[in-house]
């Protein structure tokens, strides 16, 4: 809270210039759902981080956060055995395990230059191993990985542990490794079942590998388990789909995504394997996403924000249901951290002060770390105006509403602008579309597919530059 005064008092001497309303199509319009815009992980969206940030800046960030205020972890492992043609992730092959051993010494390293700005006695709430593929570390590394950030960040042991998991290189001493370290959640990606499909994306990844895995993390007291699905993908219909979702509901899984695969081979260069003429258009694609909602919510999951299901005893769905689940870089999440730190190559950090990115190619990454410095690359402070629209589009996003009274509430006045762009949506809104609620609005169910449209009305920096963004559904 004092953090947020400081902001607050600091913006009351310099009053943010509100940026004009966007001058796109109507979000209502039709032919809207054919827009790309961002997923909105963050706001400002990473294309609009700027290069530049140096190493005491960032030294000088970690240093400012609060001695209490609660810190989540990412350790980032960008190899894998095998590089899945649909993946726009920073992501690299690892033919020979040496690559990996050089890898995790800068990581290291990188964990031991940001703990001494940050200290020991701080509070984990969550630690998440995303990649690439983390499971592609041999058991050893497993342990020696997570006792180093034990080593550092002592009040991880009592922390969520979450880990990205491939059923392509798991193996029984992986999973055995992995329960030891105290993972809790498990994050298995899927995305569809059908050979035809798996063959198009370059990922052959059969029913019962991921079974066999889905099982054996249970045996081993791993209380959590989620799975990644996809649609829009190439040669996939809603039959073949159909048949995904219902081998994967025949698993359990306590959530699941559902992501529409956003085709960028102009940044993943892998994607230009994948048959353009075999995706499926945006008539498809919107019959997949409402085909693939209907069964999930059929089969008792509680659809959960814009692309999420979980049960409804998870802490998600709870979360979702009483006002309290958040967005950040992992999705949505019921954690309420006041710091995401970020730890390898493309890694992002989210601190109160604003976002940060580690240099994207890891030999540069290594570089910085092998010579004793903060690997950043990239940042962008965050103004008065950029929290506010960051907590409308969050609101939007989580729960398909807008409180206009909560954020003056936080805010004060300088929530004002914003009515504006309420009072423009709608106009622009078809009617009943938009439920007035609270200074803001409520969007109606059947129009919750354009959540990820009426958030961007919010975002003053999306015509900046030349970024591309995935199709919003």
């Amino acid at each position: 809270m004092q953090e947020f005064l400081i902001w607050v008092n600091a913006a009351a001497r310099a009053p943010p210039q509100f940026s004009s309303m966007s001058q796109h199509p109507s979000p209502f319009d039709p032919s809207a759902l054919q827009r790309a815009v961002p997923r909105y992980t963050s706001y400002p969206t990473a294309p609009h981080f700027r290069p530049g940030f140096e190493p005491a800046a960032y030294g000088r960030w970690l240093d400012d956060i609060a001695p209490d205020a609660p810190l989540s972890l990412y350790a980032h492992i960008p190899f894998c055995d095998d590089l899945c043609w649909f993946c726009a992730c920073r992501t690299q092959g690892a033919r020979r395990y040496a690559p990996l051993r050089r890898y995790l010494a800068c990581l290291e390293a990188e964990i031991a230059m940001v703990a001494a700005h940050l200290g020991p006695d701080r509070v984990i709430g969550q630690m998440h191993w995303g990649g690439g593929s983390p499971t592609i570390l041999r058991p050893e590394d497993m342990a020696w990985l997570h006792g180093v950030l034990a080593h550092h960040f002592p009040g991880l042991r009592s922390a969520e542990f979450a880990v990205e998991i491939d059923p392509r290189d798991m193996t029984p001493e992986r999973l055995d490794m992995l329960a030891a370290c105290g993972m809790t959640r498990a994050s298995i990606g899927v995305q569809d079942f059908d050979e035809t499909v798996q063959k198009a994306i370059g990922r052959l990844q059969g029913h019962a590998m991921t079974r066999d895995v889905t099982e054996g993390l249970r045996d081993r007291g791993i209380a959590s388990v989620n799975m990644d699905l996809l649609y829009g993908l190439p040669h996939q219909t809603c039959d073949s789909l159909t048949r995904t979702i219902e081998q994967v509901v025949a698993l359990a899984p306590d959530r699941l995504a559902l992501f529409g695969y956003a085709h960028v081979p102009w940044m993943a260069k892998r994607q230009k394997m994948i048959p353009e003429a075999a995706l499926p258009g945006t008539a498809d694609r919107t019959a997949q996403a409402a085909l693939a909602r209907r069964m999930l919510i059929e089969a008792g999951y509680v659809p959960v924000g814009i692309d999420h299901f979980a049960k409804p005893a998870d802490s998600l769905a709870r979360a979702a249901s009483d006002g309290t689940m958040r967005r950040n870089f992992q999705g949505y999440t019921v954690d309420h951290s006041q710091a995401l730190i970020g730890f390898g190559a493309s890694a992002i950090g989210s601190l109160p002060q604003g976002y940060v990115q580690n240099d994207t190619v890891t030999a540069t990454w290594q570089c910085k770390v092998e010579a004793g410095r903060l690997p950043v690359a990239k940042s962008i402070a965050l103004t008065l105006e950029d929290r506010i629209r960051r907590d409308a589009i969050e609101q939007i996003l989580c729960f398909f509403s807008l409180d206009l009274e909560s954020l003056a509430a936080r805010y004060g006045d300088f929530v004002a602008p914003l009515e504006d762009i309420v009072r423009h949506l709608r106009r622009m809104a078809p009617e009943g579309a938009l439920t007035p609620r609270k200074g803001g609005f409520r969007i109606d169910p059947a129009w919750h597919s354009h959540a990820r449209l009426i958030a961007a009305e919010f975002d003053a920096h999306l015509n900046e530059g030349a970024a591309r963004h995935s199709l919003a559904v």
